[in-house]
């Protein structure tokens, strides 16, 4: 702190963090924009007011104060990532493609910017250049651990939707290793092999075990009366 109107944005900034969660956005933001306003280089300040922004659903003012993060600052990709996201949330899909994409030249040694990319683009349907993204993402992974079964999966959506299934199974089946029994997983691989009309026990089995875990899940409960039809289990 090196004046009395940063020390009084530090407050004011503690007093926004300390809130999130505990009272409305709106209110949260007063302090933070205050907290702005008397430093306008409190990066923390600006990240936490494009958050509330967000939540608020104003995507374009979020994405504005995203802007604000200088190139040269260690907050710099964390404010990129937030703008990508206001910007699809923004409806916005190109934009943040294009921002994710620069980040991506940019930081390419980043693996979490590759993901964010190829997440943005199987959104929009634009599954081989997700796949690729995804690809150089996973390249960038010393080792692999539980927590990238997501990635694992949604590669495999991107296979599957390019018709190449057996780089999809093989991407599904690695994720349930990374995270055995993960509903999601087991009932798109059991859904789509049912789609194709093979293994249907083992799609069964997979299904079933869905639908323990996620008794309240309508598409999981439909997959299981799918398998069970094909099966010619009519009643059940």
């Amino acid at each position: 702190v090196t004046s009395p109107a940063h020390g009084v944005a530090e407050a004011f900034y503690t007093i926004g963090a300390a809130l999130n969660g505990e009272a409305r956005d709106s209110y949260s933001l007063l302090y933070t924009r205050l907290a702005e306003a008397l430093d306008p280089n409190h990066i923390d300040a600006i990240l936490l007011s494009a958050e509330y922004l967000e939540k608020l659903g104003r995507h374009d003012l979020a994405t504005a104060t995203y802007d604000r993060v200088p190139r040269d600052a260690p907050e710099f990709i964390s404010a990129e990532l937030g703008r990508a996201s206001a910007l699809s949330s923004d409806d916005r899909p190109d934009a943040a493609v294009e921002v994710l994409s620069q980040l991506a030249e940019a930081f390419p040694t980043h693996p979490n910017i590759h993901i964010r990319l190829g997440d943005t683009l199987r959104r929009i349907e634009r599954y081989p250049e997700a796949t690729t993204a995804y690809d150089n993402g996973l390249a960038l992974f010393e080792t692999t651990t539980s927590r990238q079964w997501f990635t694992y999966f949604a590669r495999g959506i991107t296979h599957e939707r390019s018709d190449n299934w057996t780089a999809a199974e093989a991407d599904f089946r690695h994720a349930l290793q990374l995270q055995p029994d993960q509903p999601q997983v087991l009932n798109y691989l059991g859904y789509s092999l049912v789609e194709k009309n093979i293994k249907l026990d083992e799609a069964l089995m997979m299904i079933e075990t869905a639908a323990t875990a996620r008794p309240d899940s309508g598409h999981i409960m439909d997959s299981l009366g799918w398998v069970l039809y094909r099966l010619g289990r009519f009643e059940e």
